[in-house]
């Protein structure tokens, strides 16, 4: 993915709100036909994760509701928020928020389960989440989702209703993977409002298989830690994993709402959730 590596090495970089000089944008506009803000500013880091306890959050579990989670589904200890996966569920931050960078630190680590126990480990970012909890198949309020699967992380899905509500738009390859969309700077824009957008590396011999790595994987092997940085900003989303920018929205509704963090059948632990809100 040539294109993407050139952007970042002249400029598209949204990762320049940490310098927040955005006048060297051309190369964006030449890729997606939107209109960045020229000045913002960074609030101070709110610490959604402090390594200390889930005071930013509730718990929400299948079956069970909120703020029941008799088997630990979400335990905090030595610094690291660890999620079992053993049931699903997700930790749902108290408040809304928009224009921000989340930063997020993770590794898979432990136990896989159930149908999932041979499947690719799964987890993920909703943002942007509205409604009520449970909203979705009983275990999600709607939103907008960052996926973290193996071989998938930095996909797009729409995990909404199937209206105009939830929805986003992105450049995209003229080729589809099985049913979905490629993520590809330059590419055509296709809106969904449901289903996804992959990220530009995912292989297209993917499979539900457990430790699937594709050839052009960002993420790393498990054990390791991947940082997952999540940019949005008046209706646009970027992603990067490790450095490296693996996908794009924009006209993305809704523009803000709660971030819920998945439990989805594997374990995985969190060693930092921290927001930085984007200020014009």
């Amino acid at each position: 993915m040539k294109n993407a590596i050139m952007l970042r090495k002249s400029g598209f970089c949204l990762v320049l709100f940490f310098g927040l000089s955005m006048a060297s944008f051309s190369a964006i506009a030449q890729s997606f036909p939107i209109e960045l803000p020229e000045t913002w500013k960074k609030g101070e880091a709110i610490e959604l994760f402090n390594g200390e306890n889930l005071d930013y959050w509730y718990t929400f579990i299948r079956d069970r509701g909120r703020d029941e989670d008799p088997k630990n589904v979400f335990q905090v200890a030595d610094g690291l928020l660890t999620i079992s996966g053993e049931e699903w569920g997700c930790i749902t931050t108290n408040n809304p928020y928009d224009n921000y960078i989340l930063k997020t630190s993770f590794r898979w680590e432990g136990e896989t389960y159930g149908d999932r126990k041979e499947k690719a480990r799964d987890s993920g970012l909703l943002i942007h989440s509205k409604g009520e909890d449970g909203g979705y198949s009983g275990i999600w309020m709607h939103g907008i989702e960052v996926q973290i699967i193996e071989g998938g992380t930095g996909d797009f899905l729409a995990v909404g209703d199937g209206t105009e509500t939830f929805g986003l738009s992105a450049p995209v390859a003229k080729e589809l993977q099985g049913s979905s969309h490629l993520y590809e700077p330059g590419g055509d824009l296709v809106r969904i409002n449901k289903g996804r957008i992959n990220w530009y590396g995912r292989s297209p011999k993917w499979t539900d298989t457990i430790n699937f790595r594709g050839k052009k994987e960002v993420e790393k092997k498990v054990g390791k830690w991947n940082e997952l940085e999540v940019q949005t900003w008046e209706g646009n989303i970027a992603v990067f994993l490790n450095g490296k920018l693996v996908n794009f929205a924009t006209d993305v509704k809704p523009e803000f709402g709660r971030i819920q963090v998945q439990s989805e059948g594997a374990t995985i632990e969190f060693k930092e959730i921290t927001l930085y809100p984007l200020i014009k």
